[in-house]
């Protein structure tokens, strides 16, 4: 099969590569759309030690089950498989099992390939008139939604009920949505890039900004960076919430001393519950996550340049996603 292998720095190459086979308890996805994650450009840019090359890249994926019992159905991947039987799991809180595995890091292949062997629990159904492609859309959509999800679990709404979001790539955006669909009407995108932002707000009808100003009660961090740590712990007001999402950097950005005088919540999270994904997917295909329609379509042979181009900030929409058949 054909696949993009990452091979190095800024290094990708389209490859054959061998056809993976179904192991127990699992299906072969013939993959139709596939979408380029920050942490797969994270790895390309060399500043991921968890994804060490040669390595197939990808993890946002939808595609069609290609033989056993469930031959011809649709589905979209969740890409995190758990132990099953830590206390973790067993709480449903499988995104913090300690033997947690994500395909496109070892030893797991990603999804920029045309085929991907997956546990059968982790394959969603997904109806007939949704596309594939905005159901390759499942993946980013429940790491924000999980997101929101607990930091409006924290938030004292009494304090206030607007939102800033730092960041208006797909994970900022898909923030922005679950914050809407979760009940905040009231939410601001940060975002510097000129031609994203325009994007943002004449494509996908956001509120946005350049640079944050004044107070939010909730303040989504979608980067990770100290410099957006930084405006995170300055704009959000007092009794609130910080949700930190973002992987950008390890250290550095939070007034500390700001966030205890005004009791200001920070709550890191990563990935999502398997109930986050199922419930993401019923979003999607219940419209409650809007059209869904800021993505862009290249192909498998194209990837290479298309990694380029999101690397020198060419790139308006929050979403490139691969075709490895086209």
């Amino acid at each position: 099969m054909k696949a993009l292998v990452y091979e190095g720095v800024e290094t990708l190459c389209v490859r054959d590569v061998a056809k993976p086979e179904a192991g127990e308890n699992q299906s072969l996805v013939r993959i139709a759309a596939s979408g380029i994650c920050g942490s797969d450009m994270h790895a390309y840019l060399g500043h991921d030690a968890r994804r060490p090359a040669p390595l197939i890249l990808g993890h946002e994926a939808a595609g069609v089950i290609e033989g056993g019992a469930r031959d011809g159905e649709r589905v979209t991947i969740n890409p995190l498989v758990s132990c099953g039987t830590c206390t973790a799991c067993w709480a449903g809180r499988d995104n913090l099992c300690p033997d947690r595995m994500i395909i496109s890091m070892p030893p797991r292949e990603g999804a920029f390939a045309q085929y991907v062997a997956m546990q059968d629990d982790n394959l969603i159904t997904v109806p007939d008139n949704v596309p594939l492609e905005k159901a390759a859309l499942a993946e980013p959509l429940a790491v924000s939604w999980h997101s929101v999800r607990l930091g409006l679990a924290g938030l004292d709404r009494s304090l206030g009920t607007n939102a800033l979001v730092i960041g208006g790539g797909a994970i900022g955006l898909a923030a922005a949505l679950a914050l809407k669909a979760q009940g905040l009407a009231d939410v601001t995108i940060a975002e510097p890039n000129d031609a994203r932002r325009a994007f943002l707000a004449e494509t996908c009808d956001q509120q946005t900004v350049a640079t944050a100003e004044g107070c939010y009660a909730i303040v989504i961090d979608a980067v990770g960076y100290a410099a957006t740590r930084s405006i995170a712990s300055e704009r959000c007001g007092p009794g609130g919430v910080i949700v930190h999402i973002g992987l950008g950097e390890d250290l550095g950005g939070l007034d500390i001393r700001r966030m205890t005088l005004q009791e200001i919540t920070f709550i890191g999270t990563y990935t999502y519950t398997p109930q986050d994904f199922r419930d993401t997917c019923d979003a999607i295909y219940s419209g409650a996550l809007g059209a869904l329609d800021w993505t862009e379509q290249h192909s498998l042979a194209d990837g290479a340049h298309a990694f380029a181009a999101l690397r020198s900030g060419r790139v308006a929409a929050p979403k490139i996603i691969l075709d490895p058949w086209a």
